[in-house]
């Protein structure tokens, strides 16, 4: 095995591994493990509840849109479909990565419903893998689009 074909399997594997490690850490927002402790941080109100809740419902309606702006270039790994193209109208033309955003607001809103360790760890570690996701696929974005640099400057976040 050459260097270059040493350099993209791990590379690949790496993409792998953020995709694999995301819905993992999603899948455990909706089980309950019995050997992990649930301690609450603070004990849950009404307010904290219904304040979760509605950030939940709006982040999902959220991911809803990007998923259909989107369209045909949705995938869930970091480098982008080949006959993709850069999608910047939407709401794409507020935000580059919406669904990971609704997906950490999704979390953080589970956690402020719930106000437990475990869910606050699993928040932070989404948020985590989010991060070098994203500056993965805009290493990608950036050599396949020629626009996306311009399109990164104008939108910050």
């Amino acid at each position: 095995m050459t260097k270059f074909q040493l350099k993209n399997f791990l590379k690949g594997a790496y993409e792998i591994i953020l995709v694999f490690l995301q819905f993992f850490i999603i899948s455990l927002h909706f089980f309950q493990l019995k050997f992990i402790p649930q301690k609450q941080i603070i004990q849950v109100s009404p307010l904290s509840y219904l304040v979760g809740f509605l950030i939940i419902i709006i982040a999902f309606i959220m991911l809803l849109v990007a998923i259909k702006d989107l369209g045909k270039n949705l995938s869930p790994f970091p480098r982008p479909k080949k006959n993709s193209k850069l999608v910047t109208t939407g709401i794409y033309r507020f935000t580059r990565h919406p669904m990971y955003y609704s997906l950490i607001f999704i979390s953080l809103g589970i956690f402020i419903t719930k106000l437990s360790i475990y869910y606050l760890f699993l928040s932070i570690s989404l948020g985590l893998i989010f991060i070098f996701k994203i500056s993965l696929e805009e290493q990608y974005l950036k050599n396949k689009f020629k626009n996306f640099l311009l399109y990164k400057n104008q939108i910050k976040y």
